[in-house]
């Protein structure tokens, strides 16, 4: 018994609580254009898959299998605990790279939009479009797991939060390779 169960409680409390937020802000951004046809250009397209990587998270089954442990109800908190952790991290990183695609996405929406000038597309654009989407291309590969698992980590460090038996990326990348 190592006394820190009050911790990881209140760890796995943030992590899901980020999580709810983060999926609130998921399920809000707009998935279909205001003009059907551009129903398949390539930030709708990432919008869309955006929402439904979103409702993937939320809805894949959480690990419930915790082995038994010795030592105590204590030490199978711990073990229950540490599972609980896991899975509301893994969850919280793969819902922040789905809102920073979208982020992305509605960048190009804006992009596009000072592109066209209220006027639909036509072969005057084409330039101009293409380089909308070979900016949204290159953001969308700049979100690596990487990437998001630094900035969560030095985010949480900031903000005081208890970080100790937070999980490593590989641990993060297997349960959600897991879920797919």
């Amino acid at each position: 018994m190592d006394g820190l169960n009050d911790q990881r409680t209140a760890r796995v409390a943030d992590l899901l609580s980020d999580f709810r937020t983060l999926q609130y802000y998921i399920t809000a951004a707009p998935i279909d254009p205001p003009d059907m046809d551009d129903y398949y250009t390539e930030g709708w397209a990432a919008l869309r898959q955006c929402s439904l990587d979103g409702q993937h998270i939320l809805n894949c089954a959480a690990e419930t299998r915790v082995p038994r442990v010795r030592g105590g109800p204590e030490e199978q908190a711990k073990a229950e605990l540490g599972q609980v952790l896991l899975d509301a991290y893994s969850r919280r990183h793969e819902a922040q790279k789905i809102y920073l695609r979208q982020a992305a996405a509605q960048r190009w929406i804006g992009w596009r939009e000072h592109t066209l000038q209220g006027e639909r597309p036509h072969t005057g654009h084409a330039e101009g479009l293409a380089n909308c989407d070979r900016a949204l291309r290159a953001e969308l590969a700049q979100i690596t797991d990487d990437s998001i698992y630094s900035d969560m980590r030095s985010s949480d460090y900031e903000m005081g939060r208890w970080t100790l038996e937070d999980p490593s990326l590989r641990q993060v990348q297997r349960w959600v390779r897991e879920r797919r």
